[in-house]
């Protein structure tokens, strides 16, 4: 990658990183599901207006909008809201890797070999020490629902796979689109329309500031950039940044909001980073016997890899 696709690359992770210090700020401003509505609603308008029909079918969009947009940000920001740190969120999530090369085993036939079975293992390894130590520092719940929230990420990511959308700007706008009117419908049934009514009317410069970053930057920036980059580059030389989103998350966190991190956190986002690199680097295998076969009666290109 040229140097400044580099930078750019590190900075969508810093900024997705430094994603988890806004959200718990904007937690103090807005309930979870309220605030995961706004978020979106920033998100989609007035993009929705000019990107077109969806180019997939309606199937898709709904099923990666419900996973992605209601199950993975309302679990997560809900998570977030019961007491778990921001740091810990950025770094637990990541088992979002894990959860989709399990799906995808499942759904779409993909076997996994020995390298990403052995990097799941050694993800869960984290995730088991996380929560020993989310156990000694924080409360269950949150720990449980973010967990959750990476599953939702995993089903979005093998419903995405499934799609194949392709125009991804068009997807991922009418995917923001769909979840408004449900999270809004949550958070008055849930959070009460006094609570929203109360945040909405105290809301000030700093709420605003939290909208616009999760919203434009996060999220419009953040996904322009990164696809961008997919568009230029090898998934194999793009993936490895987002391992830097749990460092910076965990050091922003610390840095801003006075977040301590022991040991055994520092021992878990070893042991988690470590294995969804293995987990997501490692070449997948032929799903059937039938696609190795029509890779070989294929004439063999000069230095082509095989067919995956």
């Amino acid at each position: 990658m040229r140097p400044v696709h580099t930078a750019l690359a590190v900075l969508v992770a810093a900024v997705w990183g430094f994603n988890f210090v806004v959200i718990e700020i904007g937690l103090d401003h807005f309930p979870p599901l309220l605030l995961s509505a706004l978020r979106f609603l920033v998100a989609a308008l007035p993009a929705v207006f000019f990107v077109g029909p969806p180019k997939v079918a309606w199937k898709w969009v709904l099923g990666v909008g419900a996973a992605l947009g209601i199950a993975k940000f309302g679990l997560l920001f809900t998570g977030m809201d019961a007491g778990m740190p921001a740091g810990l969120s950025s770094l637990v999530l990541q088992v979002q890797a894990v959860f989709t090369a399990v799906l995808a085993a499942v759904v779409l036939r993909e076997r996994p070999g020995r390298v990403r079975v052995t990097g799941m293992a050694v993800a869960l390894a984290g995730i088991a020490v996380a929560a020993v130590d989310g156990g000694t520092s924080g409360p269950v719940l949150g720990f449980t629902l973010v967990v959750a929230a990476a599953a939702c990420w995993g089903v979005s990511n093998v419903l995405t796979r499934k799609a194949s959308p392709p125009d991804a700007l068009n997807f991922m706008v009418w995917v923001c689109t769909l979840p408004v009117l449900p999270l809004f419908g949550l958070s008055l049934l849930l959070e009460g329309p006094e609570r929203d009514l109360a945040a909405l009317r105290a809301l000030d410069w700093s709420g605003v500031g939290v909208i616009a970053y999760v919203a434009w930057i996060s999220t419009v920036f953040g996904f322009g950039a990164w696809g961008y980059l997919l568009r230029r580059y090898p998934a194999s030389s793009v993936a490895p940044f987002s391992l830097l989103v749990p460092v910076f998350g965990m050091s922003s966190a610390a840095l801003v909001l006075g977040e301590q991190v022991s040991g055994l956190r520092w021992v878990a986002a070893v042991l988690l980073v470590g294995g969804v690199a293995l987990t997501s680097l490692a070449p997948a295998r032929p799903r059937t016997g039938t696609a190795a076969v029509s890779a070989r009666s294929r004439p063999a290109a000069a230095g082509a890899s095989p067919a995956r």
